[in-house]
């Protein structure tokens, strides 16, 4: 089990929204603020200071509005946030307190699991695999 000392977030993972036409919003904001775009959205990619030989990205997708995978948040946006071992840090959480809202999942390009804040907002927790979009995207990223 980690430590509070730990570090637990390492990052934002993703911004998601809710929006009345996805592929409109895709293709506006890769028209308009130039954004690499695919069927998900687009990927940033960034380099760690600890690790710069190392890509990451943060994933922004906008969503179809009536979307289940946000409940059971009403708000129109939901973050995601980068971790590191994600079933210890679970494990932390579930004895403080926190609502653990589904089981961990596991990926091809990580782990994900989703929990409430005191307020009620899903937050999404991922262990990514990035590696995977690096070989997958290459070169189509937005920087």
């Amino acid at each position: 089990m980690s430590s509070s000392k730990d570090k637990k977030v390492t990052g934002v993972g993703g911004i998601f929204f809710k929006c009345k036409d996805p592929e409109q919003m895709r293709n506006w904001y890769k028209a308009n603020l130039g954004l690499v775009t695919n069927e998900y959205g687009a990927l940033f990619e960034f380099r760690s200071t600890d690790e710069p030989e190392d890509k990451g990205y943060l994933q922004w997708s906008p969503f179809e509005e009536k979307t289940k995978y946000f409940e059971p948040l009403k708000k129109e946006f939901m973050i995601n946030y980068r971790v590191e071992n994600i079933e210890a840090l679970v494990d932390e959480l579930k004895e403080a307190g926190v609502e653990i809202v589904d089981s961990i999942e596991a990926f091809e390009y990580g782990k994900f699991v989703h929990i409430m804040d005191p307020e009620g907002n899903k937050i999404e927790l991922w262990e990514p695999v990035d590696k995977v979009f690096t070989d997958m995207y290459e070169g189509q990223t937005t920087h």
